[in-house]
C-alpha cells in the first residue's frame, strides 16, 4: 500500500506536491518503462489531516476546501482512480469528494445518480483514451472501474469507441 498524505496547509494552497512526489516515485521505478508501470495493480491510498470543531459532523468529502483539492488532483492526473486500493473503500471516498452525495447511517454513501452517471460516463472516455495513448489494450480494469460504482457496461459500447 502507497499512502499520499495531506495536512490543511497543502489543501489550503491547493499543493498537489505531496501527490505529485508519490506518483512520480511510482513513475520512475528503474527498470520500468510508462507502459509497464501503468499496468501494475497499485493500491493507493490518501490519509488527510484536516483539523475540525469538535462538534463539526461533516464527513472530509463535505468540506469544501478539502474538496477543491480533489477535484484539482483529479483534473491533473484523471487516470489516478485505476491505481486506488478498491478493495479499502478509496475509490467511494475518492469519488464522494468529486460527485455530489449524501451519507445515510446504514446505507453509507449515496451519491446523486444523475452526478454520479456522468462523472462515470466521463471516466470511461477519458480512461479509453488515456490507454490509447499508453499502447494499453483491453477494457478489464475500466470495466471493473465502472462496476465498483454500479453500472455494468457492455463490450459492444466499448467496440463502438473503438
Amino acid at each position: 500500500m502507497t499512502t499520499i498524505s495531506l495536512n490543511a496547509s497543502a489543501i489550503n494552497r491547493l499543493d498537489l506536491s505531496a501527490a505529485e512526489q508519490v506518483i512520480s516515485t511510482l513513475q520512475s521505478d528503474p527498470g520500468q518503462s510508462e507502459a509497464s508501470w501503468v499496468k501494475k495493480e497499485l493500491d493507493l491510498t490518501f490519509s488527510v489531516d484536516y483539523p475540525r470543531e469538535a462538534s463539526d459532523p461533516r464527513e472530509l468529502s463535505e468540506i469544501p476546501e478539502i474538496r477543491l483539492w480533489f477535484i484539482r488532483l483529479d483534473a491533473q492526473y484523471p487516470w489516478l482512480p485505476l491505481f486506488l486500493d478498491w478493495k479499502a473503500g478509496e475509490l467511494g471516498r475518492y469519488v464522494a469528494m468529486l460527485v455530489p452525495h449524501q451519507f445515510h447511517p446504514t446505507e453509507g454513501i449515496q451519491y446523486n445518480p444523475e452526478a454520479l452517471e456522468i462523472w462515470v460516463m466521463r471516466r470511461v472516455f477519458l480512461l479509453l483514451q488515456w490507454h490509447q495513448t499508453q499502447g494499453l489494450e483491453g477494457t478489464s480494469r475500466i470495466k471493473g472501474l465502472t462496476q465498483m460504482l454500479g453500472y455494468e457496461l457492455d463490450d459492444a459500447f466499448f467496440a463502438l469507441l473503438a
